[in-house]
């Protein structure tokens, strides 16, 4: 009966391959260097091997911030998963790290019960997030950029660029399962998995690749169409750019958001072309969609809480 509190996180994991899986294929499939049905296949292997592999890390700093017991734990990833969903069927790219983070600290708040200090780490680190992808997208663009504009082979550059998408996004898809299983099955680590961090890793993982394989679409098209149109070796940078950085992160052991990651890599190569190529309207309506992510899943997730805590 114990795995009955599991069926929020599972819902949690599938949401959150709904939303952020569309971050590391969303520049390729939208320009068509790769397809959607191979994109979604190849990202679901390497966010199940990445999760059971890397998550290890990012799962102990989620779970160190507040003591959870298996109600809370179900609150908090059930809360979570419903605003990420939400945002999904909109298409609009969310952090599934604030979602969660948010219905932690939800009942948190209520129970007295939040550690600070690995909160302020989580913290800056979002911050740093997006800005580092920039940084990283614009040095990739200037470096690689530069060698590849010296091919002349049209048949050559077709080829590194798809073969390039395919690698890429495989190794985003890992480090993406590796940074962001802690989302998903995090909080159970200790309650229900009894610190069997590679089991719950595992789990997590499984439920994050079935969203991807499911309903991903719509957020990939926004994330790949509705920020700044890519030509397709930009697609490639910009997704090399995130994974490097996610990949960063995961080694730290804070949960970030691919979704901030690869916003700040298409905004960094959109600069290098204009302000005026970057779509500001797509931005603004993702901008907010993260200052409200968190409040919504925080504030759900107390409401909830304190309705199961009345009966």
């Amino acid at each position: 009966m114990l795995w009955i509190y599991l069926l929020p996180s599972l819902f949690m994991g599938w949401s959150l391959g709904t939303n952020d899986s569309a971050n590391i294929f969303g520049p390729a499939v939208a320009q068509k260097v790769v397809k959607y049905r191979t994109a979604i296949i190849v990202a679901a292997i390497f966010i199940v091997i990445g999760s059971w592999v890397g998550g290890e890390s990012g799962m102990k700093t989620l779970s160190s911030i507040t003591t959870q017991s298996l109600t809370s734990a179900s609150v908090a990833a059930f809360s979570a998963a419903l605003v990420v969903t939400f945002m999904s069927k909109w298409g609009i790219p969310v952090s599934t790290s604030q979602a969660v983070l948010g219905g932690i600290l939800g009942i948190g708040i209520y129970n007295h019960n939040v550690n600070f200090a690995p909160l302020i780490k989580v913290l800056i680190v979002w911050v740093i997030n997006p800005i580092g992808a920039m940084v990283v997208a614009i040095g990739l663009q200037l470096t690689l950029g530069y060698f590849y504009k010296k091919i002349d082979s049209i048949s050559l550059r077709s080829k590194i660029v798809k073969w390039g998408a395919l690698i890429i996004g495989a190794y985003g898809s890992y480090a993406l399962g590796a940074n962001n299983v802690a989302n998903v099955t995090g909080t159970f680590a200790g309650p229900l998995f009894k610190n069997n961090y590679g089991l719950a890793s595992l789990v997590g993982g499984l439920a994050i690749a079935s969203g991807t394989l499911t309903y991903s679409k719509k957020v990939m098209m926004t994330v790949g169409k509705d920020i700044a149109a890519l030509d397709s070796f930009g697609a490639v940078i910009a997704v090399l750019a995130i994974s490097i950085t996610v990949w960063i992160f995961s080694l730290v052991g804070v949960p970030v958001s691919t979704s901030q990651a690869i916003v700040g890599a298409v905004i960094g190569l959109g600069f290098l072309k204009g302000i005026s190529f970057l779509n500001k309207k797509t931005i603004i309506k993702i901008l907010l969609g993260w200052i409200a992510t968190p409040v919504i899943a925080g504030s759900m997730a107390f409401v909830i809480y304190l309705i199961v805590k009345l009966f």
